[in-house]
Protein backbone atom coordinates (compact mmCIF):
# COMPACT_ATOMS: atom_id res chain seq x y z
CA UNK A 1 0.00 0.00 0.00
CA UNK A 2 1.35 3.60 -1.17
CA UNK A 3 -0.74 5.57 1.97
CA UNK A 4 -1.81 4.56 5.53
CA UNK A 5 -5.34 4.32 4.67
CA UNK A 6 -6.32 1.01 4.72
CA UNK A 7 -8.12 0.89 1.29
CA UNK A 8 -11.16 -2.17 1.54
CA UNK A 9 -13.65 -2.99 -1.29
CA UNK A 10 -16.82 -1.55 -1.55
CA UNK A 11 -19.27 -4.05 0.03
CA UNK A 12 -19.82 -7.30 -0.97
CA UNK A 13 -23.02 -8.91 -1.33
CA UNK A 14 -23.17 -11.62 1.20
CA UNK A 15 -25.22 -13.61 -1.68
CA UNK A 16 -24.19 -12.42 -4.91
CA UNK A 17 -27.09 -12.86 -7.76
CA UNK A 18 -29.20 -11.84 -5.31
CA UNK A 19 -28.45 -8.40 -3.86
CA UNK A 20 -27.00 -5.47 -5.42
CA UNK A 21 -24.97 -2.90 -2.83
CA UNK A 22 -24.82 0.29 -4.58
CA UNK A 23 -23.32 1.81 -1.66
CA UNK A 24 -22.82 1.52 2.16
CA UNK A 25 -27.15 0.30 4.06
CA UNK A 26 -28.13 0.91 -0.10
CA UNK A 27 -29.00 -1.48 -2.65
CA UNK A 28 -32.03 -4.20 -4.39
CA UNK A 29 -32.73 -7.67 -4.28
CA UNK A 30 -32.04 -8.55 -7.96
CA UNK A 31 -35.01 -11.05 -9.40
CA UNK A 32 -36.08 -11.70 -12.93
CA UNK A 33 -38.70 -11.16 -14.98
CA UNK A 34 -40.30 -12.87 -18.05
CA UNK A 35 -40.09 -10.93 -21.39
CA UNK A 36 -42.77 -13.45 -22.57
CA UNK A 37 -45.81 -13.25 -19.54
CA UNK A 38 -43.92 -10.35 -17.40
CA UNK A 39 -43.73 -12.91 -14.28
CA UNK A 40 -41.61 -12.05 -11.85
CA UNK A 41 -38.89 -14.41 -9.66
CA UNK A 42 -36.50 -14.44 -6.73
CA UNK A 43 -33.28 -15.60 -6.92
CA UNK A 44 -33.43 -15.18 -10.75
CA UNK A 45 -34.93 -17.94 -13.12
CA UNK A 46 -33.28 -19.20 -15.81
CA UNK A 47 -37.13 -20.06 -17.63
CA UNK A 48 -40.45 -19.31 -16.75
CA UNK A 49 -42.18 -21.24 -14.45
CA UNK A 50 -45.11 -20.02 -15.37
CA UNK A 51 -45.32 -20.09 -19.36
CA UNK A 52 -42.03 -21.95 -19.44
CA UNK A 53 -40.34 -19.38 -21.89
CA UNK A 54 -36.74 -18.49 -21.50
CA UNK A 55 -36.72 -14.89 -22.61
CA UNK A 56 -36.04 -13.89 -18.53
CA UNK A 57 -34.68 -10.65 -17.87
CA UNK A 58 -32.55 -9.68 -15.06
CA UNK A 59 -34.74 -7.03 -12.73
CA UNK A 60 -34.06 -4.87 -9.49
CA UNK A 61 -37.06 -5.91 -7.36
CA UNK A 62 -38.88 -3.09 -5.38
CA UNK A 63 -37.65 -2.04 -1.43
CA UNK A 64 -40.77 -2.28 0.18
CA UNK A 65 -43.49 -5.30 1.25
CA UNK A 66 -46.24 -6.85 3.50
CA UNK A 67 -45.63 -9.56 5.46
CA UNK A 68 -47.69 -12.80 4.34
CA UNK A 69 -46.56 -14.86 7.69
CA UNK A 70 -43.58 -15.33 10.17
CA UNK A 71 -42.83 -17.44 13.01
CA UNK A 72 -40.47 -16.73 16.04
CA UNK A 73 -37.21 -18.38 15.82
CA UNK A 74 -36.59 -19.15 19.72
CA UNK A 75 -33.89 -22.01 19.82
CA UNK A 76 -30.94 -21.98 16.82
CA UNK A 77 -27.40 -22.80 16.85
CA UNK A 78 -25.08 -20.15 19.12
CA UNK A 79 -24.19 -17.39 15.99
CA UNK A 80 -27.37 -16.56 16.00
CA UNK A 81 -29.04 -14.33 18.48
CA UNK A 82 -32.87 -15.99 19.72
CA UNK A 83 -35.45 -15.09 19.26
CA UNK A 84 -35.56 -13.67 15.96
CA UNK A 85 -38.47 -13.27 13.35
CA UNK A 86 -38.53 -15.23 9.95
CA UNK A 87 -41.34 -14.71 7.51
CA UNK A 88 -42.68 -14.63 3.56
CA UNK A 89 -42.55 -11.24 2.47
CA UNK A 90 -45.25 -10.03 -0.54
CA UNK A 91 -43.40 -7.78 -3.13
CA UNK A 92 -45.95 -5.71 -5.51
CA UNK A 93 -44.08 -7.83 -8.27
CA UNK A 94 -45.83 -10.72 -7.32
CA UNK A 95 -42.49 -12.05 -5.18
CA UNK A 96 -42.61 -14.06 -1.95
CA UNK A 97 -39.30 -14.60 -0.49
CA UNK A 98 -37.86 -15.71 2.98
CA UNK A 99 -36.18 -12.91 4.99
CA UNK A 100 -35.53 -12.33 8.58
CA UNK A 101 -37.71 -9.60 10.03
CA UNK A 102 -35.75 -7.24 12.05
CA UNK A 103 -35.84 -3.84 14.12
CA UNK A 104 -38.58 -4.94 16.08
CA UNK A 105 -39.74 -6.68 19.51
CA UNK A 106 -41.17 -10.16 17.88
CA UNK A 107 -44.51 -9.76 20.01
CA UNK A 108 -45.21 -6.39 17.70
CA UNK A 109 -44.84 -8.19 14.22
CA UNK A 110 -48.24 -8.40 13.06
CA UNK A 111 -49.29 -10.16 9.70
CA UNK A 112 -50.08 -7.52 6.66
CA UNK A 113 -47.63 -5.27 8.07
CA UNK A 114 -45.53 -3.34 5.89
CA UNK A 115 -41.87 -3.67 5.20
CA UNK A 116 -38.74 -2.04 3.65
CA UNK A 117 -35.66 -3.91 2.87
CA UNK A 118 -32.58 -3.20 4.85
CA UNK A 119 -29.32 -3.31 4.04
CA UNK A 120 -26.66 -4.44 6.61
CA UNK A 121 -23.53 -5.90 7.72
CA UNK A 122 -23.04 -9.32 7.60
CA UNK A 123 -19.34 -9.82 8.79
CA UNK A 124 -16.00 -9.91 6.61
CA UNK A 125 -14.57 -12.37 3.84
CA UNK A 126 -11.09 -13.74 3.88
CA UNK A 127 -9.95 -10.94 2.27
CA UNK A 128 -11.03 -8.31 4.71
CA UNK A 129 -14.41 -6.84 2.53
CA UNK A 130 -17.22 -6.45 4.51
CA UNK A 131 -19.81 -8.71 3.61
CA UNK A 132 -23.53 -7.56 3.34
CA UNK A 133 -27.14 -9.25 3.24
CA UNK A 134 -30.69 -8.60 3.47
CA UNK A 135 -33.44 -8.39 5.91
CA UNK A 136 -36.55 -6.52 6.16
CA UNK A 137 -37.83 -3.98 9.22
CA UNK A 138 -41.24 -2.51 9.98
CA UNK A 139 -41.73 0.96 7.61
CA UNK A 140 -42.35 3.85 9.47
CA UNK A 141 -45.29 6.65 8.22
CA UNK A 142 -43.17 8.06 5.21
CA UNK A 143 -41.61 5.25 4.16
CA UNK A 144 -45.00 3.35 3.96
CA UNK A 145 -47.22 4.27 0.71
CA UNK A 146 -50.42 2.85 1.62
Amino acid sequence: MTSGIDAKEAPVSFRPGELEVTGPGTGHLIGSRCGSCGAHYFPRRQACARCLSPEMETVPLSAEGTLYTYTVVRQSIPVFEVPYVLGYVDLPEGVRLMSQIAGCDPDDVRIGMPLVLSIEPFGEDEDGNELTGYRFRPATTEESHD
